[in-house]
């Protein structure tokens, strides 16, 4: 685990930021108070993400201010998961930790996030304690995941700090920030949950919009599919696939029996059995397509990691 020169382990809180300048400054105030306890070194990385206000300007003066700061921007804005990776790609530490800039949680709960890490755990999800607007449907969202995706937590939606090593093995397509823990449970990490105070906003406008519901919707079936079925795709569709030529075959003998025993000729039968039958070898076609794509995905997830994994130890070598 990256460590500075005490040997205190370096804990990175993430912070993508858009349109947050009135919250900046009490963000790294607040920061600093809680580092001056904390049992770990922590380092606060910034992401504007395509700011239009003083956003930028506000983290570049705390950065002249705090020696703890780190910050990085796009010139438009990309998304939160775009600002998360640009994150990881600016951190130093092993152990990151995801906080939005808005101040509804408190950087004094950063220890109490962490220390589940501490003591064994890959990644700690916050659990939103306090009323909010948005409780419905947070609610009605955690309650769909934990079904479909069999989880042990209440929220997927809050902060969450997690190892490093998290990063390396999963993938983060746009918007997908919200299923770390269940890409991370999928992969076989320990997950913990810890309990955090949410505040209402005191700066700024919230950026839900009532479009994240369908995303959100959509996503979440993504994401199960990725992680279930296009693990073995050809098996999924080779079921599917066998038991529509299966129907097709049925029909085909019911099509010949109309025919010969009742001396009927029944057309539309006929169109069945070669509808059915086109479908089922659809469905394995699919599946041997889908096969060669899970492979190259896995080669190229294994590339990726190797390539993180050098840029890290690049990286330490320059440090030491």
């Amino acid at each position: 685990m990256t460590a500075d020169n005490s040997g205190t382990r370096i804990v990175s809180t993430i912070v993508p930021a858009m349109n947050e300048e009135g919250n900046i400054d009490e963000f790294c105030r607040q920061f600093d108070e809680m580092r001056k306890t904390a049992s770990f070194t922590a380092e606060l990385v910034f992401v504007d993400d395509g700011s239009t206000d003083q956003t930028l300007d506000k983290i570049r003066e705390n950065a002249d201010k705090y020696d703890f700061i780190r910050f990085a921007s796009h010139q438009r804005n990309r998304g939160l998961t775009e600002a998360l990776q640009t994150g990881f790609a600016t951190a130093t530490g092993d152990i990151y930790v995801f906080y939005p800039a808005d101040l509804q949680y408190r950087p004094d709960d950063i220890p109490r996030l962490v220390q589940p890490i501490f003591e064994g755990a890959d990644l700690s999800t916050g659990w939103k304690q306090g009323n909010y607007t948005k409780r419905f449907v947070s609610t009605v969202y955690n309650w769909l995941s934990r079904k479909i995706f069999s989880l042990d937590v209440h929220d997927l939606n809050a902060v969450k700090a997690f190892r490093k090593e998290i990063v390396k093995h999963i993938f983060l397509r746009r918007d997908w920030h919200r299923y770390l823990v269940v890409l991370a449970t999928a992969e076989g990490f320990r997950v913990d949950e810890v309990k955090v105070q949410l505040y209402p906003r005191e700066w700024g406008t919230t950026k839900f919009s009532i479009w994240r519901i369908p995303v959100g919707v959509l996503d979440m079936i993504a994401v199960k599919f990725q992680i279930t079925f296009l693990k073995k795709p050809l098996l999924f569709f080779g079921v599917f696939g066998s038991i529509i030529i299966f129907l097709g075959f049925l029909v085909g003998l019911w099509a010949l029996y109309v025919k010969y025993v009742l001396a009927e000729t029944q057309l539309p039968l006929l169109y069945l059995v070669i509808l059915l039958i086109g479908i089922g070898l659809g469905l394995f076609i699919m599946g041997f397509i889908s096969e060669g794509q899970s492979a190259v995905k896995e080669e190229v997830s294994d590339l990726r990691r190797k390539m993180l994994t050098l840029i890290d130890e690049i990286r330490d070598s320059r440090q030491g």
